[in-house]
């Protein structure tokens, strides 16, 4: 039997670099590619491409195995940057990681896998995988607290054919253990936070680079002016660093982010009370369902509202092929427009689509 080639995104963090690791343990033929996803003269050192690619490089040294590096930065202005921005224009908080996974990882990056001879892609992501009867089922990863099948939510199944996960059973810290057993340059490594082209940097001071920012007021719900904001997109539901509203009411509670008002260009903070950010439902459009949509107008299963969060009962009532209310079996709090309401059941995530306002039942006893 002909050895397997599997391509592997090297990203230059102990993930990434533990699966390669464990594919060629398991006899397969690695050839690990680093992707380039953004262009920039980066004077204060916030984007790490350079140091990251250093690593793959000592990290596919070791292991023998070939490397390349492919350049995806025109791809990922126009299909996830390029949304980025018109979601933060939108007055939305988008979630671009979702979709570099659909747009790039198991787009450009599966294609160009297949022009280096790969009969299988696989990448770092914490999650599981299962082909039979070619349907690709995406699973949860044995650890909960690392699983990033939130963050594939998207992939279709023509995406998911040919993928490997091999970090599906592991804790992280075991991981870790396995790439300072074999020596890894990345096993101390921290992780990588938030996107590349933001890294460690000013979020407001980057974002103006691109998007005008215009200050406005900040109201109570009452109607009473309390301060100024520096531009809307600066900030999202449920917010409470970074106000600059600290006394205005006394020393007791704090004040967050309930609502935005683009048109007006207001935004509406609370104190203390935060009843008004809890809502019982909430609309989703875009859904990608993994392997295919119900047959079911109705069901009921468990979703997440964001990536760091347990998993919630909800009603899921379907109002079109691809769109749907949610209601929850008990309110959640900040639930934002433009992140992603991800499904689930005991042990698969179900997919997902883009949370597109959130809603309190007025019959609700």
């Amino acid at each position: 039997m002909s050895q397997k080639t599997v391509v592997i995104g090297m990203s230059g963090g102990v993930d990434s670099s533990v699966a390669a690791l464990l594919l060629k343990e398991q006899g397969y033929r690695v050839i690990g590619l680093f992707m380039k996803n953004w262009e920039e003269d980066d004077k204060d050192g916030a984007c790490t491409a350079e140091e990251d690619f250093e690593d793959v490089r000592r990290v596919c040294g070791l292991l023998d195995i070939p490397y390349f590096t492919v350049n995806f930065a025109k791809e990922y202005m126009e299909r996830v940057f390029s949304y980025f921005l018109e979601e933060y224009r939108a007055g939305r908080t988008p979630n671009p990681d979702v979709l570099c996974n659909r747009e790039i990882k198991f787009g450009p990056f599966k294609e160009y896998a297949k022009q280096l001879g790969a009969d299988y892609i696989a990448t770092g992501h914490y999650c599981g995988i299962s082909h039979e009867g070619g349907v690709h089922r995406l699973l949860k990863a044995k650890d909960a607290n690392k699983d990033q099948t939130y963050f594939l939510n998207q992939l279709s199944q023509e995406q998911l054919d040919g993928v490997l996960f091999p970090l599906a059973s592991l804790p992280k810290a075991e991981v870790r253990a396995l790439a300072e057993k074999h020596g890894l340059a990345t096993a101390k490594k921290k992780d990588s936070t938030g996107i590349c082209f933001i890294g460690e940097r000013n979020f407001r001071k980057f974002l103006q680079t691109y998007l005008p920012a215009q200050r406005g007021k900040i109201l109570s719900l009452e109607g009473e002016e309390v301060g100024e904001h520096l531009g809307l997109m600066y900030y999202t539901l449920g917010q409470r660093r970074g106000l600059d509203l600290g006394g205005k009411k006394g020393e007791s509670g704090r004040w967050f982010v309930v609502k935005k008002d683009l048109k007006n260009n207001i935004l509406y903070v609370s104190h203390g009370d935060e009843s008004p950010l809890f809502s019982d439902g909430c609309t989703v459009e875009g859904i990608n369902f993994i392997p295919s949509a119900p047959k079911e107008r109705e069901f009921t299963c468990k979703a997440k509202l964001r990536y760091r969060q347990e998993e919630q009962g909800v009603r899921v009532k379907m109002t079109g092929e691809n769109a749907c209310t949610v209601y929850f079996d008990e309110p959640q709090r900040a639930v934002t427009e433009g992140q992603y309401a991800v499904f689930y059941d005991e042990t698969q995530c179900l997919g997902g689509g883009v949370i597109t306002g959130a809603f309190c039942n007025p019959f609700k006893k």
